[in-house]
């Protein structure tokens, strides 16, 4: 689930990035918007959204996807205002329309600054997925929420253990995969 919620977070992230990020009022707007939604407990927002969209994988998918956009959108956005204005100039002066820059020139330069917030977000929300688990979605949070029901009884400890162990591990096989991605698909120019 966290996998597919950053995929469509990142994906989500980068759109609104390249909408708002020339403008510094709405670049603004975007990252006020961000640093406020990331100071929304999710355990709240998951309870917020059970009663319209009830138990489930829903309020699970649209926590999840929520909270990962938030830090990939600021560093988009940095990462995109952070090229040179001479380079896109250069581009557009040899022809290309706005989006061919855009997606040529201006996207592989800022990937490793979206990269690294993509890796911090799938790093946070790892445990907000955990604390899904409330709403009944899938994952390791069952184990933790199951052990904690039962605090006191057989194995409830090593339940919680369980979740919170394999939710690390998790995290640290994901985090060695987007590293690896980010060496795929970063130019060899302009890595770091």
């Amino acid at each position: 689930m966290v996998v597919q919620c950053l995929i469509l977070a990142t994906v989500i992230a980068v759109v609104l990035a390249a909408l708002v990020y020339r403008s510094k009022s709405l670049a603004s707007v975007a990252n006020s918007v961000s640093a406020i939604g990331l100071t929304i407990p999710s355990f709240a927002l998951i309870g917020l959204l059970i009663a319209p969209v009830g138990f489930g994988v829903a309020p699970a998918v649209i926590v999840v996807s929520f909270f990962a956009t938030l830090p990939i959108l600021r560093n988009a956005i940095v990462g995109l205002n952070g090229i040179d204005p001479g380079v896109v100039e250069s581009a557009r002066g040899i022809g290309m329309s706005r989006f061919r820059a855009w997606a040529t020139v201006e996207l592989p330069l800022a990937w490793p600054v979206i990269l690294a917030g993509v890796r911090v977000s799938a790093q946070m929300v790892m445990g907000i997925a955990a604390v899904a688990a409330y709403a009944l979605g899938p994952g390791l949070g069952g184990f933790i929420f199951s052990g904690l029901s039962r605090l006191g009884g057989a194995n409830a400890l090593e339940s919680v253990a369980v979740g919170v162990i394999g939710v690390i591990i998790l995290a640290l096989i994901l985090d060695l995969i987007l590293v690896g991605i980010g060496r795929l698909t970063t130019p060899r120019g302009i890595r770091v």
